[in-house]
This record gives C-alpha cells, sequence and structure tokens, in this order.
C-alpha cells in the first residue's frame, strides 16, 4: 500500500489538499488551512484507501499501523505532550471525514487518551480538575457509544440523575420539571466537580456490565478501537441513507482524521462554534453562526444546548463579539482569508482555549437555493467568481426549493410558539415524534412534522420523510439545521417553550397568556421556517415570488 498518512501541523502539510479522493473533505481542509498558517491544532489523517481495506479485512494493515506511530511522534513533537505520559498527557480528537461533506452521519471520538493516570496528571498540570472530569464523562460517553456501541442513553441518564441532585441541593422541587426544564435550571457547565466524579465511575461500571470488560485504560487501546469504529461508520445505516439521498458512492470510503485536542471547556475564557462566511439561508454577506462558552463541539452541533450568535449586531451581549473581541476579530479575519482562497462560502468549526483560537474544520457550505443563487450572483460581482462558474455553483435539482409556496400573509393564524429560524420555508403536517413513525406514515402519503427535543444523525431517514422539523433544542447551526437547509426543508429549532414528552407522544407549549395547550400526535401544525414561528392548524400558503438575484 502507498503512503496512507499524512501529517500536518506547523505550517506544513504532508498531504495534498487537492486530493479530497485521498484526505477526505475535512482531512484536505486542515492541509490547507494548515499550508496557510492558520492556527490549527497538529494532527494526521488517514487515507480513504485504509478504509477501503478496512472494511475489506476487518482489520487496520500492519504498514499503517506504523505509519500511525510515527505520525503520533510528530503530533507529540510539536505539541510537546506525550499520548499516555502521566504528567503532560497529548489527547487526540478522532474523527471522520468522506470526500463529499455528511454531517453528523459517521463517528467522533474525543478527548481520547484519558485514563485514571493521564486524568489524575492533566488535573495537576492546569490545576482545574473539574475540567478534566467534564472532559472525562464526555470520553466515557463518546467512547462508549462509538466504541463499544453500548446506547447513549445510559450514559446520559446518569448525567442527568447528578443534575437532578444538583437542582435539590439549590432548593428546586424537580418533582415540577420535566428533563428539559431541568437541563435549563442545571446546564452540564454548573454541574461540580465531586458530581462529576461520581459520574465517571458510574460511567464505568456501566461499561464493565454491558461489555463484560473494565473500561480500556491503555491510550493505544483506545486509539485503535476508535480509528475502526470511524472507519466502520462508513457502512452504519445513517450514512447508508444519507449517501443514497445524495447519489455517493459506496467506494469512496472515508478517512480518519486524529489531532491534538484543544478545549472549549476549560472555563468562561474558552468556547466553542460554529461559523458560515455567508448566512447560508439568505445568502446574506455576513459572518453568520453561533457559539458557547465552556463547552466543546458537540454541544453546538449536536444541540445539546442553545447557542449565542457570534455578532452583536448592537443588540446582543452574550454574542462572541460582545463576550471575546479579540477573539471574534481573529475569526472574521480568517473567516474573509478562507473565503478569498477557496472563492465559495465556507462552514468552519472553531475551538477557543484560554482566549486563544484555534480552526479544526473548513469546507463549502451546505445552503439553501435561495442562499446558493444570492451567493453566486454577488460572488460574481466581487470578482470572485465567473458568470460560468456561478451558474455551477447552483444544483438544478435544488431549484424546485424556490418555487415552494409561502405562507398567506392575509390567513388567520394562531401562534402556538417561536424558535429560531433554521431553515427556510413553509411547512404544514401532522405531529409525530419519531424518525420511524415520520418515515411509516410519510410513505402513506400523509404529510408529517418531525417533532424532536433534539435531532441525531440516526434521525436522517426521518427528516427525509417530513415536511418539515421541529426541535426544542439547539441553534441555526445544530445537526437539524444544517441537514434541513440541505434538504430544502423547513426547520424551526431552539423552540424553548415547548416541553416534548416521547413516552406521552405530546409536546406542550407554554404560552405567557392563555395558559400551556397541549398537542398529540397526529395534530396539524404549520412551521414558517424563515420566522421561526410555529402555528395550529394548517396556515393557507401562497405560490413562492421570485425577484433581485432571481432575475
Amino acid at each position: 500500500m502507498a503512503k496512507s498518512v499524512f501529517f500536518f501541523g506547523e505550517g506544513r502539510s504532508d498531504g495534498d489538499p487537492k486530493r479530497r479522493d485521498l484526505l477526505g473533505g475535512k482531512g484536505a481542509g486542515l492541509a490547507e488551512m494548515t499550508s496557510l498558517g492558520l492556527p490549527v491544532p497538529p494532527g494526521f489523517t488517514i487515507s480513504t484507501e485504509v478504509c477501503n481495506a478496512f472494511s475489506g479485512e476487518g482489520k487496520l494493515p500492519a504498514e499503517v499501523i506504523a505509519e500511525i506511530d510515527a505520525a503520533l511522534k510528530e503530533v507529540e513533537k510539536a505539541t510537546g505532550a506525550r499520548f499516555g505520559d502521566a504528567e503532560n498527557p497529548l489527547l487526540l480528537s478522532v474523527r471522520s471525514g468522506a470526500r463529499a461533506s455528511m454531517p453528523g452521519m459517521m463517528d467522533t471520538i474525543l478527548n481520547l487518551g484519558l485514563t485514571e493516570r493521564t486524568c489524575a496528571g492533566l488535573a495537576k498540570r492546569t490545576n482545574n480538575r473539574r475540567f478534566v472530569l467534564d472532559a472525562y464523562r464526555r470520553f466515557v460517553t463518546m467512547f462508549g457509544d462509538v466504541g463499544l456501541g453500548i446506547k447513549r442513553a445510559l450514559f446520559e441518564e446518569v448525567l442527568d440523575q447528578a443534575r437532578g441532585r444538583v437542582a435539590l441541593t439549590r432548593g428546586i422541587d424537580v418533582t415540577r420539571l420535566n428533563l428539559e426544564e431541568l437541563k435549563k435550571k442545571v446546564p452540564d457547565s454548573e454541574i461540580g466537580e465531586a458530581e462529576l466524579e461520581g459520574i465517571v465511575r458510574a460511567q464505568k461500571e456501566i461499561v464493565a456490565r454491558e461489555t463484560g470488560r473494565p473500561f480500556p485504560d491503555d491510550p493505544h487501546e483506545q486509539l485503535t478501537l476508535a480509528i475502526a469504529a470511524v472507519f466502520g461508520s462508513w457502512n452504519n445505516h445513517r450514512a447508508l441513507v444519507y449517501r443514497r439521498m445524495h447519489d455517493i458512492p459506496d467506494s469512496w470510503g472515508t478517512a480518519c482524521n486524529i489531532q491534538a485536542m484543544v478545549f472549549g471547556n476549560m472555563g468562561d475564557t474558552s468556547a466553542t462554534g460554529v461559523a458560515f462566511t455567508r448566512d447560508p439561508s439568505t445568502g446574506a454577506r455576513k459572518l453568520y453562526g453561533e457559539w458557547l462558552p465552556n463547552a466543546q463541539g458537540e454541544d453546538v452541533v449536536a444541540g445539546i444546548r442553545t447557542p449565542m450568535p457570534l455578532a452583536n449586531d448592537g443588540k446582543d451581549d452574550n454574542s462572541l463579539e460582545a463576550k471575546m473581541p479579540a477573539a471574534y476579530r481573529t475569526l472574521v479575519d480568517i473567516a474573509n482569508k478562507l473565503e478569498l482562497h477557496f472563492r465559495d462560502m465556507q462552514d468552519l468549526e472553531f475551538t477557543i482555549q484560554d482566549t486563544k483560537l484555534y480552526m479544526l474544520q473548513c469546507r463549502a457550505a451546505k445552503r439553501t437555493s435561495r442562499a446558493a443563487v444570492r451567493a453566486a450572483v454577488e460572488m460574481v460581482g466581487e470578482k470572485l467568481i465567473t458568470e460560468s462558474e456561478a451558474v455551477l455553483r447552483v444544483d438544478p435539482s435544488s431549484l424546485d426549493q424556490l418555487l415552494h409556496p409561502t405562507l398567506d400573509p392575509k390567513a388567520e393564524k394562531t401562534l402556538l410558539a417561536r424558535g429560531l429560524p433554521a431553515s427556510p420555508g413553509a411547512a404544514q403536517g401532522h405531529v409525530v415524534f419519531s424518525a420511524d413513525e415520520a418515515e411509516k406514515i410519510g410513505s402513506q402519503g400523509k404529510p408529517v412534522i418531525l417533532v424532536r427535543i433534539e435531532t441525531s444523525p440516526e434521525d436522517i431517514h426521518g427528516m427525509k420523510a417530513a415536511r418539515g422539523i421541529l426541535t426544542a433544542r439547539g441553534g441555526m447551526t445544530s445537526h437539524a439545521a444544517v441537514v434541513a437547509r440541505g434538504m430544502g426543508k423547513a426547520c424551526v429549532a431552539g423552540t424553548s417553550q415547548i416541553a416534548i414528552s416521547y413516552s406521552q407522544e405530546t409536546m406542550t407549549i407554554q404560552r405567557s397568556e392563555g395558559g400551556p395547550i397541549v398537542l398529540k400526535k397526529g395534530d396539524l401544525i404549520t412551521l414558517d421556517g424563515g420566522t421561526g414561528s410555529v402555528y395550529l392548524g394548517a396556515v393557507p400558503t401562497v405560490p413562492a415570488s421570485l425577484g433581485g438575484e432571481f432575475d
């Protein structure tokens, strides 16, 4: 086998960024950003060819293992830390990255390399034991789910039990709260050191009970299992469904990107976020995105917490611009540089560790058809691309999105709730609470709205079948929002007024006037993804109107 592992770091990249077929989209982006001198944590990419070899043989070729060991030593040299070292441990992220963007469809593991020894060493080195325990409980959850095949809900239940105990110490009557209300009262960032230690211990007991073996305490064993899990995720159900939807060949495989961890959960001077160089819903030329302080990337993308905006716009004191102005200015400069370099709208992921910003991903942004047209037209005006390139930027198969009807502004409406306008368009349908139910009822020709606390990649088949998506949590850059925009479906996210009960198949809307409204499975609602509004019943629509860039 030819060279299969490609180091990037310290301004140098062994891989050719043009070889997306070999490095995958994420690996190519990391190589390109590194070569441009941007602040990218060092790491290495294992090629898509290894994924195909792994799929055929069920294991990593011996020569690839040797290349991984050599690349890992280069990462150690670049960071000054050592993998598995008790005093200055190197921790890693392990992420998939196919040639074509498949957001959330394959697996990721963060904080890899934490063990009893390295946990103690990192706590001493950072003088921040709470941060280390928070990273440890995240790692056990992700590794248990992705690497060992244990249901994530088992780990989440332990976290929520701890959340309840914290609430009780504050005098909060938890019997009056549903789980979503409890999470708002006691977010992850407010769970203390002693509780986190208990969470890690209980989660490890789950692993021992479910697998018959203790949680792996050898960093090298963790890494081997994580790489296998990432390559194996190329053929999981949700990835297969997504590939069929987007005509992505099975033969492409995914790359595996292994990178030194930077931490957004070290305290209030650390953060994580997602940014787009233009608005992916409208195409407007402005930095668009969201961030969370004291968090890791999964919190934003998975919709675990509803994030805050990047730009202040003169009205949001919780914006990144207001809270961390230096990091915000750095992000703006990098976003402008990358859009000029790639001559296309970019989707960026970043982490801020102790006020310093690091770039973790750049890729061509998924966008609505309306955004694609506007961005293409304006980029021609900006001399970024030619008119012929602009035509090629708009997928012909998605143009029917532009003709979708909109809500009749003269129609009577009963407003139920307002969330975030995550993906534009109007959608009417019957409420369902699971992806399987959406697929089943949708296949019968009945319009449905998929209602979830937050969507996960496992919901992809239900999102495909639904007319629209409504979530209680998550923001404009959450999994639900990104996938919905790519599909051209209406989506309202982060609708904090609604409380969802999967067991009772109901959603309760808390209103400022008139008391709560309870809707059950099968009830009709209407979404306006352009305004973030949720209406009772089926609101009449009118034909779409085009103008401006479309003339």
